[in-house]
């Protein structure tokens, strides 16, 4: 494949955006939850995309002057959590990505399971409306944001700024040798997202195309993390909320040395209608609680309380979504 080189603008992209969407913002989210009470009614956890709206939203999400949501980061690996004061819900492992989420919260709404009764809501970048077994109720994915993607590579990369997602597809699949595709570790929704827009399945990342890596000297690739991309010939998916809230300040800044690309020659300016790829972004809850007191008041419908917080959203980089709060996206029950 033949690409053309454009100048990298990139990073007067990202800046515009910063100013557009977060304005004057300081100091960092704080990591799990900070203040009283420490365990909360709401405890969450999965997605490494929305973990820190997350946070943020913690702190202003409240019912009475109490706040509501405990949201647990998903690394680091080694730093256990407690979720709930019950003993089977101490020292637990923390799930990291959307679809450890997922699983952690199926596993504390079924009866018996070591960990029930655990946790109350997954956070989750991606929908995934499979079945699930009918003792846990059932889950509800509740959109509450929009993430707008792109490519990342290093500052001195000699892969082009601007790309056609064509192109992007053609390194992907391996189509261009000398550059180097990354993913995210398995069980994220970042992976299964940018996955499915290449038009490219797990096995065949296992079988097919090989060139395609998710770790780097030992460790895995986790997700929205620049610093991963050392060399000239590295590309990785990046979203472009969590790059500009770094860029700003709201979150840890895991950029490193890497510039975002632009895609189909769309400048990100406003991601959530001009960005080729975009996503919505969702909180899962057990669908039995959709009409319980506090799970109602903060997640459901479009003046809950997470709704109503529309300037912590887009603080963290996000656009509105138009359906926040609805309920229909609902998996069966098998």
């Amino acid at each position: 494949m033949k690409f053309t080189f454009n100048k990298p603008v990139a990073a007067v992209v990202a800046c515009g955006l910063a100013m557009i969407s977060l304005g004057a913002v300081a100091g960092t989210a704080s990591a799990d939850p900070v203040g009283t009470p420490t365990q909360r009614t709401l405890a969450g956890m999965g997605s490494d995309t929305t973990y820190n709206v997350l946070n943020g939203l913690s702190e202003v999400v409240t019912i009475g002057g109490v706040k509501q949501l405990a949201s647990y980061d998903p690394i680091p690996s080694t730093s256990l959590i407690s979720p709930k004061a019950a003993a089977n819900c101490q020292n637990l492992t923390r799930p990291n990505g959307s679809g450890a989420g997922r699983t952690a919260l199926i596993n504390s709404l079924t009866p018996g399971n070591a960990i029930e009764g655990c946790y109350d809501f997954a956070r989750s970048s991606s929908l995934s409306l499979t079945a699930v077994a009918t003792a846990t109720g059932g889950l509800t994915y509740i959109p509450f944001g929009v993430d707008a993607f792109t490519y990342a590579v290093a500052k001195d990369s000699a892969i082009p700024r601007d790309l056609s997602l064509n192109d992007v597809k053609s390194i992907y699949r391996c189509e261009v040798p000398e550059y180097q595709p990354y993913i995210p570790q398995s069980g994220s929704g970042t992976r299964s997202y940018w996955l499915a827009q290449m038009g490219i399945t797990e096995t065949q990342v296992l079988n097919t195309y090989t060139c395609i890596k998710d770790v780097k000297n030992g460790s895995i690739i986790q997700e929205h993390d620049g610093r991963v991309l050392t060399k000239s010939n590295e590309i990785a998916p990046f979203s472009i909320a969590n790059y500009v809230a770094q860029g700003a300040g709201v979150q840890t800044d895991l950029r490193g040395i890497a510039d975002l690309g632009n895609m189909d020659a769309k400048s990100s300016l406003n991601p959530t209608t001009t960005s080729t790829l975009k996503r919505d972004i969702y909180n899962v809850v057990p669908t039995t609680k959709l009409a319980v007191s506090p799970w109602s008041d903060v997640f459901v419908g479009g003046s809950s309380l997470v709704c109503t917080n529309t300037e912590t959203i887009t603080k963290y980089g996000f656009g509105l979504n138009a359906s926040c709060g609805s309920t229909t996206n609902q998996t069966p029950l098998s």
